[in-house]
């Protein structure tokens, strides 16, 4: 479902609580040093307002954790791109749904009912609400060197199933979303792996024509990382983003691509903000953290284009 009024939204229009805007799909982040306190008291403030949220979460430290309590060793690879990811072999995978899907999950929704949210907890694999080919074998660089490495479960979702959402939204619940996700290995069979929580975030923002806030333990994006009065705090333009990009450095890098492809399937706007100030998605909806518009990232005319062709397609 894609709410009819994006636009009016990604050209500057900002609802934080009415129920009149698009739904808000808030990805909290799983590290140590993010406190998701704020975030359930701003969930639970927005719903009371008529607004449809669904929050997306990780828990790294969680999976870590639960990995060193069983003896292993967490391991993190990088790609030729630069970007570090969490490499899951078989006993990592089941660490990680124990953790993610178990512990995680649990706790976030037991804190959204103690605050008054009917909220219900889900992993992409309920339902297939995150469907997508199952990666075995990633490209990694190892001392240097470039190489294949297999025996991952991992995978970037491709499908969302956004009637399930739709559904529990329109009976008044607040859907909680937590990887795995539903990696197809054919055509009619599948299995839990891996999967990007900012990413998944991303794809149902896009499914939904939602509203994206990525709550991390920094402002936002900053010109200069090692420089906090550098926030980069609207990318409208082509050439803003452009300048976005080659800021994003480190974990922000995957942040800023899950942007990207929330954009570019649907999202009315992202904001990648704070979680540790107070009210931290209201104040991200209001205009601070750096916020992403449409505009950045997708070509008005391109757009304009697509919706004529789907329109005279259906007229024809």
């Amino acid at each position: 479902m894609s709410w009819p009024g994006a636009a009016a939204v990604a050209d500057g229009e900002i609802l934080s609580d009415g129920g009149d805007g698009p739904p808000v799909v808030v990805k909290l982040g799983g590290a140590r040093a993010v406190d998701p306190a704020g975030a359930v008291g701003d969930v639970a403030h927005l719903v009371a307002n008529g607004r449809d949220v669904v929050v997306v979460h990780g828990g790294s430290t969680a999976v870590d954790d639960l990995l060193a309590d069983l003896g292993k060793e967490a391991e993190y690879v990088e790609t030729p791109s630069g970007v570090t990811g969490r490499f899951t072999d078989e006993e990592t995978m089941a660490a990680f749904t124990m953790a993610m899907a178990g512990q995680v999950n649990t706790d976030l929704v037991t804190a959204l009912k103690n605050a008054g949210v009917d909220a219900v907890g889900l992993s992409g694999v309920d339902g297939g609400l995150l469907t997508g080919p199952r990666k075995s074998a990633v490209r990694v660089v190892e001392d240097g060197k470039k190489k294949i490495k297999r025996g991952d479960h991992s995978g970037t979702p491709k499908q969302v199933n956004d009637g399930l959402l739709d559904t529990l939204l329109a009976d008044g619940y607040t859907p909680v979303v937590s990887p795995p996700m539903f990696g197809m290995e054919s055509e009619s069979e599948g299995t839990p792996v891996n999967t990007d929580a900012d990413r998944a975030a991303a794809a149902v923002a896009g499914a939904l024509g939602a509203e994206l806030v990525i709550l991390t333990d920094v402002s936002g994006v900053y010109a200069d990382p090692d420089d906090p009065d550098t926030l980069i705090e609207s990318v409208a333009t082509s050439a803003e983003y452009d300048a976005l990009t080659d800021a994003a450095e480190g974990f922000m890098t995957r942040k800023v691509m899950a942007a990207t492809e929330a954009l570019e399937s649907g999202a009315a706007a992202v904001t990648v903000a704070d979680a540790n100030v107070r009210d931290p998605i209201v104040a991200a909806l209001d205009g601070t953290g750096t916020r992403i518009e449409r505009s950045a990232v997708v070509d008005e005319v391109d757009e304009l284009a697509d919706t004529d062709a789907a329109d005279a397609k259906v007229d024809g």
